[in-house]
C-alpha cells in the first residue's frame, strides 16, 4: 500500500501523482509555498491527502518563521494558512485541517515559540494517523455492504493516493477483496485528468485486485448489461443534507445507477462533511485550465480556439445516494449531518 504523504527529515515528501503511472517520482517540499504549489498542481490530490499535506505545510511555515515571540509566529502562520487555503476551493478537508492547525497554534498562549513549533508537528502527525485509521474503519464498514462475488464500479481515485493511506472508496474495495467478496472492479478512466486510469488502475494493479478499465461513456452500457452490482465513490465535500461533491462525472454515474437500480455508495471520512452548508448548492465548484479538456497526455485534441467549460467537480443530490460510509459507520437517508 502506497503512503503518498510522508514527513521525513523535516520535509514533506509527496509522490508526484502527475507522473503516474509511468514514473514513480517523490518530491520533497521544504516550505509552505512549495506545498501550496504541489496542491494546486495536483502533485498531491484527493480531499483527505490535501488536508494532511496542508497541515504539514503549516508546520513548515512555523519552522521557517524567524519570529521570536508568539504573536509574530502566529502572524506568519496566518499568512501561510491563507495561502494554502487559496489553492483549491472545493475540498473541505483542506479548510478543516487548516482550521485545526490554527486552533492548535492559538491554544498554547503559555508555550514558547520552540514548543509551539513542536506542538504543530504533533498535531499534523495526528491528522495523518487519524486519517489512516479512519480509512481502515471505513473499509470495514463498507465491505459489509459488498455482496459475495460482487462487480463494483468506481469513479476517479479515492484510494491510498487520495488519502494518508489505504483509501476511502478504494479502502472499501481493499477490504472487500481481502474478504474474498470481490469478483471485479470496473474503473472509470475519469476524464479529463484520468485519475481512474492513471491512479486507481495503478493501485489495483500493484495489489493484484482484479479490475477492468473503461471509458467514462461506457459505464451506462456496462450497467445495462447487468455487470455492475454496486457503485462506490469518494467525496470532496458533503453538505448537511447529504448532497455530495466529487470528481466531475460522479453525478452522471449516480443517475445511471439509479436508472438501473444499482446501489450507489459514498465513502468519505467525517472530516469531509461540512454541516455549515445546508445543501450542495452552496458548494464552490473549482474550474480548471481549458488545456485539460483540449488535450490528452500533452497532445492537443481540440482546436485552440474552441471555448472550454472545465469544472473539476459536480454535485450528486442526496436522493441518489443509497448510503454514506464514514469511519463511524453507515448512514442512510434522510441525511441530517450536524
Amino acid at each position: 500500500m502506497i503512503t503518498p504523504v510522508r514527513w521525513e527529515d523535516g520535509r514533506l515528501v509527496l509522490i508526484d501523482q502527475t507522473r503516474l503511472p509511468v514514473d514513480e517520482v517523490w518530491r520533497a517540499c521544504e516550505s509552505w509555498p512549495e506545498v501550496a504549489a504541489a496542491i494546486r498542481g495536483l502533485v498531491v490530490r484527493g480531499a483527505p491527502a490535501i488536508g494532511v499535506a496542508a497541515a504539514f505545510g503549516v508546520v513548515l511555515a512555523a519552522r521557517a518563521s524567524r519570529a521570536t515571540d508568539r504573536s509574530g509566529l502566529l502572524a506568519d502562520l496566518e499568512e501561510a494558512i491563507k495561502g494554502l487555503a487559496a489553492t483549491r476551493p472545493t475540498a473541505v478537508n483542506l479548510f478543516w485541517a487548516l482550521d485545526r492547525m490554527r486552533r492548535t497554534a492559538e491554544a498554547g498562549p503559555e508555550l514558547s515559540v520552540t514548543a509551539l513549533r513542536d506542538r504543530l508537528l504533533v498535531e499534523a502527525q495526528a491528522i495523518l494517523a487519524e486519517d489512516l485509521a479512519a480509512n481502515r474503519a471505513m473499509g470495514a464498514h463498507g465491505a459489509a455492504l459488498v455482496p459475495e462475488g460482487a462487480r463494483l464500479l468506481t469513479h476517479c481515485n479515492a484510494g491510498a493516493l487520495a488519502t494518508a493511506g489505504y483509501g476511502t472508496a478504494v479502502g472499501v474495495i481493499r477490504a472487500a477483496h481481502e474478504q474474498g467478496r470481490l469478483a471485479l472492479v470496473w474503473v472509470d478512466e475519469t476524464r479529463p485528468v484520468m485519475q481512474g486510469s492513471r491512479l486507481t488502475a495503478w493501485e489495483l494493479a500493484k495489489e493484484g485486485i482484479p479490475h477492468r478499465l473503461i471509458s467514462d461513456v461506457a459505464a451506462g452500457f456496462v450497467m445495462k448489461r447487468g455487470e455492475v452490482d454496486l457503485v462506490v465513490t469518494g467525496a470532496d465535500r458533503i453538505a448537511a443534507n447529504g448532497d455530495t461533491a466529487n470528481k466531475i462525472g460522479t453525478y452522471s454515474v449516480a443517475v445511471l445507477a439509479r436508472h438501473h437500480r444499482i446501489p450507489f455508495y459514498v465513502a468519505a471520512p467525517s472530516s469531509t462533511i461540512d454541516p455549515s452548508i445546508a445543501t450542495g448548492a452552496s458548494i464552490v465548484i473549482e474550474e480548471r485550465d481549458a488545456a485539460e479538456v483540449r488535450g490528452v497526455a500533452g497532445r492537443q485534441t481540440a482546436p485552440s480556439a474552441s471555448p472550454v467549460f472545465n469544472p473539476a467537480f459536480d454535485v450528486t443530490p442526496a436522493e441518489l445516494i443509497t448510503a454514506i460510509i464514514t469511519e463511524r459507520g453507515v448512514t442512510r437517508p434522510p441525511y441530517h449531518f450536524t
